[in-house]
């Protein structure tokens, strides 16, 4: 389990297409009221390698504080982190060969035909980003990137990589006329 969750976070450094985000959020929470933040206990001390955890924690306080949030020990907003990462499967067949002859009559024939199929298996990594009304205890906003995990990303690569996964989440908070 600890392999996979060490997996989840590699998620954020692929090779390829950017991450997809997405979010969703309470329509009625007031994302005006939140000005300071606090990680939660379970953030701080999530079950992956603790130089990954410390770029995720990283890249969201820096996302937080460029939006005029501040940190502090009883924040209005708790932050919470979760990983997941599914093994996925993808097929490719390619066909070779064909009928062979032209025309009329007896110079048709069947022909000889194969067909080679490729499956990839590759780890499809999710990051969640949770935003919780301290004092209600209730989640007010959550965003989320997929991506395909680069297990061989240099530490450069995860730090870049895990900055822009999360800036593209980030930018989704708060919601388009909510602020």
């Amino acid at each position: 389990m600890k392999r996979l969750m060490f997996l989840s976070l590699v998620l954020l450094t692929a090779c390829g297409p950017s991450v997809k985000v997405g979010y969703d959020y309470d329509r009625g929470a007031n994302f005006g009221q939140y000005k300071t933040y606090t990680f939660t206990s379970d953030a701080l001390s999530y079950p992956i390698n603790e130089l990954n955890r410390q770029r995720v924690l990283a890249a969201i306080e820096s996302e937080l504080n460029a939006k005029g949030l501040s940190k502090s020990d009883n924040g209005d907003l708790l932050v919470d982190i979760k990983l997941t990462a599914e093994r996925q499967q993808t097929a490719t067949a390619t066909n070779t060969g064909g009928p062979y002859g032209a025309g009329y009559g007896y110079r048709w024939g069947g022909g000889f035909s194969t067909t080679q199929i490729n499956v990839e298996t590759y780890i499809e990594g999710t990051l969640f980003i949770d935003l919780i009304d301290n004092a209600k205890k209730q989640l007010v906003w959550q965003g989320r990137g997929v991506k395909t995990l680069d297990k061989d990303a240099t530490p450069d690569q995860r730090d870049q990589r895990i900055k822009e996964a999360v800036n593209l989440i980030m930018k989704q908070y708060p919601p388009a006329g909510k602020k």
